[in-house]
């Protein structure tokens, strides 16, 4: 459910940080880089089981609207009759009786970053809606109709409302880096929710990929600067931002010691990434370095690559 490019970009977070540590805290622990990459996949996994837990606290408020309305002094007859169906949605009883969930929920505490009051809010917002009036107003559930009620409550009361990204961008931590692709990750939640296990959702192919090619870049710095080095003669090799250099080096250990990434593959996800997280010349920085050391290699006849290509 984790693409390369999601596990490429947390791997060059993971070597930033330890780039810009002082040596001794380094040598201090020397499964640091280890620990940081862990946390760094956790935690922006953590993001896509939170979007779901509010899409069902949010449904789960209806009972407790119900309620409140109705244990008024003198509720009115509109407050005798509040709609809790979306509470027993389907598609949402699905998910809670996925055990991973709950235990996913627990183990990493996920509770704390639902804020209640957003959930009023979005839960009144939906209640007045033409879509979940049509919704309640049928009496039977339909598959389709229950998925689509969460559907229409994620994308257009909870990712449509600017405030509520707002309060995601501040208060759930690596939003800003990871919603893209928890965007993805709730994409597939709509196609194939049943079948997700929410403790392992990088697989262990994708996991050791990730730490190998950390490791590689850590290992082969000096052999990576020495091809690297020639080839900043053009460039002010002093101003170079950081970022660069991380990707740079990450682009070289893919094309010497991951045979089955295709080098065109690599040259262009670090192009991208060079856009997305460094300067605006970076991404042009990074494909003329990259090129031109992989001609140089593949002079060498260093590159080897399989035949059977995986996805990017």
């Amino acid at each position: 459910m984790i693409s390369r490019r999601n596990i490429r970009v947390k791997v060059m977070q993971t070597l930033y940080t330890l780039e810009t540590m002082e040596p001794e805290e380094q040598e201090k622990n020397k499964k640091l880089g280890s620990t940081i990459l862990n946390e760094k996949l956790n935690r922006s996994l953590d993001l896509f089981v939170i979007s779901i837990l509010y899409i069902v606290r949010v449904a789960q408020y209806s009972e407790t609207d119900a309620h409140q309305r109705a244990s008024k002094y003198l509720p009115t007859k509109d407050d005798l009759s509040v709609s809790t169906k979306i509470a027993g949605n389907e598609f949402l009883w699905e998910v809670l009786s996925n055990q991973t969930f709950e235990e996913k929920i627990k183990g990493a505490k996920l509770d704390h970053y639902v804020d209640e009051e957003w959930i009023k809010k979005i839960y009144t917002s939906l209640a007045k809606t033409q879509e979940y009036h049509d919704y309640i107003a049928e009496n039977s559930r339909s598959p389709k109709s229950e998925k689509a009620i969460i559907k229409f409550l994620w994308e257009k009361q909870i990712l449509g409302n600017e405030k509520m990204m707002e309060h995601f961008a501040e208060e759930l931590p690596g939003w800003e880096d990871d919603n893209e692709m928890t965007l993805m990750l709730m994409d597939n939640f709509f196609k194939s929710h049943s079948k997700i296990n929410y403790l392992s959702l990088i697989s262990t192919e994708k996991r050791e990929y990730a730490h190998l090619l950390m490791q590689s870049v850590l290992d082969k710095k000096e052999y990576c600067m020495e091809l690297v080095g020639p080839k900043l003669i053009n460039w002010d090799a002093e101003r170079v931002a950081l970022v660069d250099l991380l990707l740079l080096r990450m682009g070289v250990c893919e094309f010497l010691y991951f045979p089955t990434i295709p080098t065109k593959v690599t040259i262009n996800e670090y192009i991208e990434l060079a856009k997305l997280y460094s300067t605006p010349q970076s991404g042009h920085f990074i494909n003329g370095v990259l090129d031109n050391i992989l001609k140089d290699l593949e002079k060498e006849n260093k590159i080897r690559k399989q035949d059977r290509l995986r996805k990017s």
